[in-house]
């Protein structure tokens, strides 16, 4: 009672005024209750009666005053939605994709030394400019230093036993030219003269073994002279540019390694990758050198130009994707591996295509289409003109080509589509709904 009675206080003339009217209206052979403020007041026995007779007279006033309001003069505009639309276009465009990845080193060398040791210098650190065959770290060559020094006296004792072997070797011929002549004199018997042959045979040999020691120690020197160069760690790639920079460094003064541990990673940053992965739908469309746009965050303002330069033979099992890689120029360094970046490439273009919007785009009973704004007539021109109304049509339609926020329509007759199109607002749309046109799209209509 007491919600009742503070609701008959709010505005209880203007209530009371309508209700009245209402009363006359319906049930005239009744009497007109009497003022709201005064049953509420007024104490007796049939106020509850009362009461709950207000309140279906205030629902009925209000929901007349609801139907009212929806509806105009001439009742046209019930349920009209006010949308936003676009004109359809006639033009280019082009299927432009654009994918996401990231840049990788074109090229990468990994230094690391070829013997163990003790790292006694680092000539580069990271970010610093390197050359090919620049020296970039040395290792304690003590060891090996003795080493060489020891092959060096080895092969000087071995070249003094040649000279050794060789002096006995003429000694021997000689006694064998004495004996030929004393045999021959009949001084000599045979017997000497096959003993003296023998030790000259003999001696031939060992000259013959003498060599080959020095040759032995002619290597094992060479051999020691390599473990030393070995002591100085140099970046020795093969291909690409003779200017690289050093990308990782994985050790420091007086770190002891093993032979193969990498020591510094050496990168080649011009050109450099742009990796991205696509679904078979785009890879038939792709082909080595068509020309890519890519961006990165890092520099929003610029754009760097590329090139397809690789694609993947095989798709990746897990995500059935194939890698592409592209190259792109970058003369000043300034794009780095490991940024993320997003790659632009026109897959195709079409000429006279019908262009809508994206907004315009919609979707009924699982069917692809756009609203058409339908052309007034003459009888209804006035009711609409002072209303702005219009009313649409479903038109469906295929979607085609993408560039940006506009898309390429393909009706499914092939019709040539024109005039204008829903984009904001289809979600309350049906075939043949009223709309509320804009005045600005009103006038270019």
């Amino acid at each position: 009672m007491a919600i009742i009675s503070a609701c008959c206080h709010v505005n209880c003339n203007k209530i009371y005024n309508d209700l009245t009217i209402y009363w006359s209206d319906h049930w005239s052979k009744w009497p007109v209750p009497r003022s709201p403020v005064a049953c509420a007041m007024k104490k007796s026995i049939g106020i509850t009666v009362a009461s709950l007779l207000l309140v279906a007279l205030i629902w009925a006033v209000v929901s007349k005053r609801l139907g009212s309001d929806d509806a105009g003069p001439s009742g046209r505009s019930k349920g009209a939605v006010p949308v936003e639309i676009a004109p359809i276009e006639i033009g280019t465009i082009q299927h432009r994709r654009q994918f996401s990845g990231t840049l990788e080193a074109a090229s990468e060398f990994i230094v690391a030394p070829k013997i163990s040791g003790r790292v006694e210098r680092l000539t580069l650190d990271l970010s610093d400019p390197v050359s090919r065959g620049q020296v970039v770290a040395e290792l304690d060559g003590d060891e090996s230093e003795q080493a060489v020094r020891q092959s060096e006296a080895e092969l000087a004792v071995a070249q003094a036993n040649v000279s050794e072997a060789e002096s006995a070797l003429v000694i021997a011929q000689r006694e064998l030219q004495r004996n030929e002549s004393l045999l021959e004199r009949g001084v000599a018997s045979a017997s000497q003269r096959d003993s003296v042959q023998l030790n000259v045979l003999a001696k031939t040999s060992a000259v013959e073994v003498a060599k080959a020691q020095a040759m032995r120690a002619e290597a094992a020197l060479e051999s020691a002279r390599i473990r030393l160069s070995y002591t100085r760690v140099t970046a020795n790639w093969t291909d690409g540019h003779d200017q690289r920079l050093v990308a990782q460094r994985f050790v420091n003064e007086g770190d002891t390694v093993s032979a193969n541990t990498p020591i510094m990673a050496i990168v080649g940053l011009n050109p450099i990758l742009a990796v991205v992965y696509v679904t078979e739908k785009d890879y038939g469309l792709l082909q080595v050198g068509q020309l890519v746009e890519v961006t990165t965050d890092a520099y929003p303002k610029q754009t760097f130009q590329g090139r397809v330069n690789r694609l993947a033979p095989v798709f990746e099992q897990t995500s059935r994707q194939a890698r592409i890689e592209i190259e792109v120029d970058n003369p000043d360094s300034t794009l780095k591996p490991g940024m993320f970046i997003r790659a632009g490439i026109s897959l195709g273009q079409r000429e006279q295509a019908m262009i809508v919007s994206i907004n315009a785009i919609a979707n009924r009973a699982g069917e692809t289409g756009v609203f058409l704004v339908r052309e007034t007539t003459d009888s209804d021109q006035a009711d609409q003109s002072q209303q702005n109304l219009a009313s649409v049509k479903w038109q469906p339609v295929t979607t085609g080509f993408h560039q940006g926020e506009r898309v390429e329509i393909i009706s499914q007759d092939h019709e040539v589509l024109s005039g204008q199109v829903v984009t904001l607002g289809q979600q309350l749309l049906d075939d043949g709904t009223t709309i509320i046109v804009p005045t600005a799209n009103k006038e270019t209509r």
